[in-house]
């Protein structure tokens, strides 16, 4: 799958049915390989940690989750660009494997979110064979623990792992993980909660404009105040900056 840079920051283009399909052919074929799921804030880090914007840019696919991404794409480069987003690709890819019979691994969340999980799963996708499920500590992991932990999911036969440990930490766990483990690694953070139904989703208008981050910010302002704030002015400056530098004819 092609990809274009926007500032030095990588994203993987097509449309949407193509995403899910790629995925699904490489969980077909067990390789080792990170999905990560691009939104505004992952952009951010990425352009203020030069270490995570190359494990970005090393990523097997970077889906343009964000609607402003694909506002982005279609201005810089013309392209009509799907949004791919973590909260419609997660059941759409679940609902493939299911059919073709590939196991999925859950890695991440904390335990009441894997046991609503598992019983979400138990009625919306009966016949999806489930590899395992383990939340780890809140903590850095031992090398022990660590090596036990790879052990387990390529014995368990997982084709797919969903990763929900959230943005950084779940696309830096999958880079280091990336050659040792033999599935395509998905961070899925946030979209797994609402999936199963522990969170809500914003109205298709909302989406549609650009403005989920501000449904999620209304539901928890207190933790994504800041992040927002400041994500969204930054994206927005540098947004405008490269419409003043594509039109001075200045590569940015």
């Amino acid at each position: 799958m092609e990809r274009k840079s926007i500032i030095n920051f990588g994203i993987t283009t097509g449309n949407y049915s193509s995403f899910v399909n790629h995925i699904v052919t490489l969980a077909h074929h067990k390789e080792s390989a990170n999905v990560c799921v691009a939104n505004v804030h992952m952009f951010i880090e990425a352009y203020k940690d030069k270490t995570f914007n190359s494990i970005i840019n090393d990523a097997t696919v970077v889906t343009p989750d964000g609607k402003p991404l694909t506002w982005v794409l279609r201005y810089v480069y013309g392209i009509r660009q799907d949004r791919v987003a973590g909260m419609d690709l997660l059941p759409d890819l679940l609902q493939q494997m299911m059919l073709k019979k590939l196991p999925a691994f859950f890695y991440g969340g904390t335990p009441a979110l894997l046991e609503k999980t598992e019983n979400y799963l138990r009625y919306a996708f009966p016949d999806l064979p489930v590899a395992g499920m383990y939340s780890p500590p809140f903590r850095p992991a031992t090398k022990e623990e660590e090596d036990k932990l790879v052990d387990k999911i390529n014995s368990s036969g997982a084709a797919v792992v969903l990763v929900i440990l959230g943005c950084p930490k779940q696309e830096r766990w999958m880079a280091s993980m990336k050659g040792r483990i033999n599935a395509v690694m998905i961070g899925v953070g946030g979209a797994l909660p609402v999936m199963v139904g522990m969170q809500k989703r914003a109205p298709a208008w909302l989406q549609h404009l650009g403005l989920e981050w501000l449904f999620r910010l209304m539901q928890e302002p207190r933790r994504l105040f800041r992040r927002y704030v400041i994500t969204n002015s930054l994206f927005i400056y540098l947004f405008f900056k490269k419409i003043f530098n594509r039109q001075r004819g200045i590569k940015a």
